[in-house]
């Protein structure tokens, strides 16, 4: 029960922050939606440092990894909106916009985690 408690509780304030940052971020003047793309690198990018710690201190308890991994990262990143945002980019006929925004969110996600391991191995 306390496991779930603490997923609940990360995915709570990670959805709110996601809620935050998309609003900040989102315009009606660009077919990208810079918001989901912004969460998902900044998530990929957290996720990177907590397994780089992981990796490198074994000092993570598995409750942190449940409250900020599960929780914040999986209620802060979103694939569900990805992929209706880029339905819509489909379905508008806005084809450069969609391949773009779908292979920047891969490429930026998967460099964000290698940031975030190489910055948990430097800082000591």
């Amino acid at each position: 029960m306390k496991q779930l408690l603490l997923v609940f509780i990360g995915g709570g304030l990670g959805s709110s922050l996601r809620y935050i940052v998309g609003s900040y971020f989102s315009s009606n003047t660009s077919t990208i939606p810079y918001g989901t793309l912004l969460v998902n690198v900044l998530g990929s990018f957290i996720i990177g440092i907590l397994l780089g710690e992981l990796l490198k201190n074994h000092t993570l308890s598995n409750a942190l990894l449940l409250l900020l991994a599960t929780g914040f990262c999986g209620g802060f990143t979103t694939f569900s909106a990805f992929a209706f945002e880029n339905f819509e980019l489909l379905k508008s006929g806005n084809y450069t916009a969609f391949l773009g925004y779908t292979l920047g969110s891969i490429a930026l996600g998967i460099l964000a985690i290698s940031v975030g391991v190489w910055v948990s191995k430097v800082i000591a």
